[in-house]
């Protein structure tokens, strides 16, 4: 069942969210960089007519790519487990659902955005953000059932 979120208990976790995201980012890269090498071992192979193979090198290869593959879905499942979707890793796209008069709605964060100033229905996405104002804050709320409480505690700048 997914969770719910106000702005102020993701503003508090987006630091965690951050660094799981990094990891994920930087993982990936690893993954992507030790499976070109894989690839291209074996069109070396391909096109030499069966060339011998720098067997450690590739092992160590597959090796970096299994870890770094393991580490990336560590890093997807603590943002998961956090409460948080991954939208878009390419751009560090993070959502958080929260309630906003009684539907179900994305609170929307991007990589490189020092707080939440943006949510959007759940089937609107990135293009459909819209700027949190203090209607917002005063009319979402998260699991607990009570919004953010004093708006310009949560009021984006």
């Amino acid at each position: 069942m997914p969770r719910h979120f106000t702005l102020s208990e993701c503003e508090r976790l987006l630091p965690e969210v951050e660094g799981a995201l990094r990891d994920a980012l930087f993982h990936r890269a690893e993954y992507q960089r030790a499976d070109r090498e894989l690839d291209g071992s074996a069109t070396h192979i391909r096109m030499s007519g069966g060339a011998r193979l720098n067997q450690s090198a590739y092992l160590a290869s597959r090796a970096r790519r299994d870890t770094s593959a393991a580490a990336l879905k560590d890093a997807f499942e603590k943002i998961e487990q956090i409460g948080a979707l991954v939208k878009d890793l390419d751009i560090g796209l993070i959502d958080f659902l929260s309630l906003y008069h009684g539907r179900e709605v994305c609170l929307c964060w991007k990589l490189g955005e020092d707080k939440i100033r943006f949510w959007h229905g759940v089937d609107e996405g990135y293009r459909g953000r819209k700027v949190i104002d203090d209607e917002f804050l005063a009319n979402h709320r998260g699991d607990s059932g009570v919004n953010s409480g004093d708006a310009s505690s949560d009021q984006p700048n």
